[in-house]
């Protein structure tokens, strides 16, 4: 009998777990004028490809592993002013980024867009993980992502950018090159062409101020 109970009553936490969850989906997507662009039953709907990564998804998550050459997933939409919050797992050497307010969608560099870093073994670790690469630099030593789950809270409000990982702030700086575009997910490669490590993006929401 107790052995029954306890099965009932882990049964009635999973349905308690699940309902959280699927609350916590709906408040982003709904009156909050939160979008989610990533989730488990979305995939990579609001994505386009370049490259040759093997982006897929899986557990939740959309994943990629294995590329020849750096790959992206482009957003349909394009956004000026907005807040993105977004959950990633990054190996130790992986080479990924969030891009923002991309000007040239057929070539994703540093230089046409804003890319909010994760790169852990970055040769230059100033804009390492965390950093806006030739725009922002982090306080070093350089927060590590890899091996974990993390958070980003990135906001993008006309000049001013600002870049928050795992609760700490780590790029608060006024910069107008690029005012709108797409953003854009990133699997690269590592140091020296390395092969870079798994990318996971288990949820990219945005709330724009349009």
């Amino acid at each position: 009998m107790k052995q029954a109970n306890g099965r009932r009553v882990a049964a009635a936490m999973s349905i308690l777990v699940a309902a959280f969850a699927l609350a916590a989906c709906a408040s982003l997507s709904g009156s909050s004028g939160w979008t989610l662009l990533v989730d488990g039953a979305k995939g990579m709907d609001n994505f386009y490809p370049i490259g040759d990564a093997n982006w897929r998804a899986e557990d939740g998550a959309i994943v990629a592993d294995k590329a020849k050459v750096a790959s992206y997933l482009i957003s349909k939409n394009s956004y000026s002013d907005f807040e993105i919050d977004a959950e990633f797992w990054a190996d130790h050497t992986t080479n990924s980024g969030i891009f923002l307010r991309l000007s040239n969608t057929k070539e994703v560099t540093a230089a046409n867009s804003y890319e909010v870093n994760i790169f852990d073994q970055r040769p230059d670790p100033l804009y390492g993980t965390g950093a806006i690469v030739d725009i922002a630099k982090v306080a070093q030593p350089m927060p590590k992502a890899g091996g974990k789950w993390n958070t980003f809270r990135i906001t993008a409000k006309g000049k001013r950018l600002t870049v928050v990982l795992n609760g700490e702030r780590t790029v608060d700086v006024e910069d107008g090159k690029f005012a709108s575009g797409p953003i854009a997910l990133q699997f690269g490669n590592g140091a020296k062409d390395a092969p870079g490590g798994v990318i996971k993006f288990r949820k990219v929401a945005i709330r724009s101020e349009e």
